[in-house]
């Protein structure tokens, strides 16, 4: 009996189609047995990977992490072990770069078996008892705002996400230059888009990650709309919560066009001190093909990597239609940076933009801060 044991994160978009996937390749494959934890979201973020490949066969993972697997070596280079022709139908079936997002300096480090970028979301009856419409604008946001029922992720992490997101729909994508983060005009006015808006906010938002957001709207009836936070199509799928949530694209904001939110999703990677790698690498291609994906896995809460699932009939059904009025958002999102030392920028800038967001101040101090922190995290390399 062969053994895997593999981690993810604990929600149900997370966990739950591992283990459906699982069981059936068990079912399948009856000498293959695959054990799967989780662990917090935040930890699914935080938690060193190269201390999980030293646990984990399977891993589930975050595309940053692409940078520093691959420059130490921590996961298996799955172009080495995956036929060429199913990593083609991977890239030609890709949801936005969701299959890039995983390929650093020649290393397949993980196949894109999940695809999410921040979206808007909305309760239409609550819309509707109070006579409001969806925003079609930044203008259309703040006057919605202003009545009390808009909502946002506002923790450090999603702050600094929806910082990339204004930076780059305002025409400039952070983080292309070695020694700053932006210009100092297209940060400047990505800060005070932010703060205009959390001004007309909760202040609960800012201990809120996407799900409590989700919770928060599905759960109270004060809440009617959430202009950007990384889709979960399992608020829009009946039965799952309290009330169900409808998601469609972002407002656009003058002559930039619509909000170009920046990629998140999750790769399943091998773990290079893998014993059983026929098997794992094995397990991780049925997880990531079209025909999992729009069944077993879309079925059991998953939010597909492939884009077969993305387009069937049958995943939109299951979910209100979240995947083909969201698909738009995935197509044009930004990929943010992947380098070995990114992860403690992004660990740490969040915080700098959550502060202005909250309190203002001197935008031009946040983006030095910011700058400091990016060049210190360029000089990382392996030892």
């Amino acid at each position: 009996m062969i053994l895997l044991r593999g981690i993810t994160w604990d929600h149900s978009r997370g966990y739950t189609p591992m283990a459906a996937t699982a069981q059936r390749y068990s079912e399948l494959h009856p000498d293959v047995d695959i054990v799967w934890e989780k662990r917090s979201l935040q930890a699914f973020a935080d938690f060193s990977v190269e201390k999980l490949a030293e646990q984990y066969d399977l891993l589930v993972i975050d595309h940053p992490w692409a940078g520093y697997a691959a420059d130490r070596a921590l996961l298996l280079p799955l172009e080495r072990h995956v036929p060429a022709s199913f990593l083609a139908d991977q890239a030609g079936n890709s949801v936005g770069l969701s299959h890039a997002s995983y390929h650093f300096d020649g290393v397949q480090t993980a196949l894109a078996i999940d695809a999410a970028t921040p979206v808007a979301s909305w309760r239409p009856d609550v819309l509707a008892r109070l006579g409001l419409s969806v925003p079609d604008t930044w203008e259309d946001l703040l006057a919605l705002a202003k009545r009390g029922v808009v909502v946002l992720p506002g923790i450090p992490i999603d702050s600094l996400m929806n910082f990339y997101m204004l930076c780059s729909t305002l025409g400039e994508d952070p983080c292309q230059q070695p020694d700053r983060v932006v210009s100092r005009e297209r940060g400047a006015a990505a800060l005070e888009h932010l703060r205009e808006l959390a001004c007309l906010v909760t202040d609960e938002m800012y201990g809120w990650n996407p799900i409590k957001v989700y919770e928060a709207m599905t759960g109270r009836d004060d809440l009617a709309y959430c202009p950007f936070a990384y889709g979960y199509s399992n608020y829009a799928r009946n039965g799952y919560a309290r009330r169900v949530l409808q998601f469609g694209d972002m407002v656009s904001i003058g002559g930039s066009g619509r909000c170009r939110s920046t990629l998140g999703g999750t790769g399943l990677a091998v773990s290079a001190r893998c014993r059983e790698t026929a098997a794992a690498v094995d397990y991780a291609m049925y997880v990531a093909s079209g025909g999992c994906q729009a069944t077993v896995y879309v079925e059991n809460g998953g939010q597909p990597g492939h884009r077969a699932a993305w387009l069937a009939e049958s995943s939109n059904r299951l979910t209100g239609g979240y995947f083909a009025a969201t698909l738009p958002a995935l197509d044009r999102a930004f990929l943010r940076p992947r380098y070995s030392g990114y992860l403690d920028f992004q660990d740490h800038a969040g915080s700098y933009v959550q502060n202005y967001m909250r309190n203002g101040g001197n935008p031009g101090q946040v983006l030095d801060e910011l700058d400091r922190l990016y060049r210190d995290s360029r000089k990382q390399v392996s030892a």
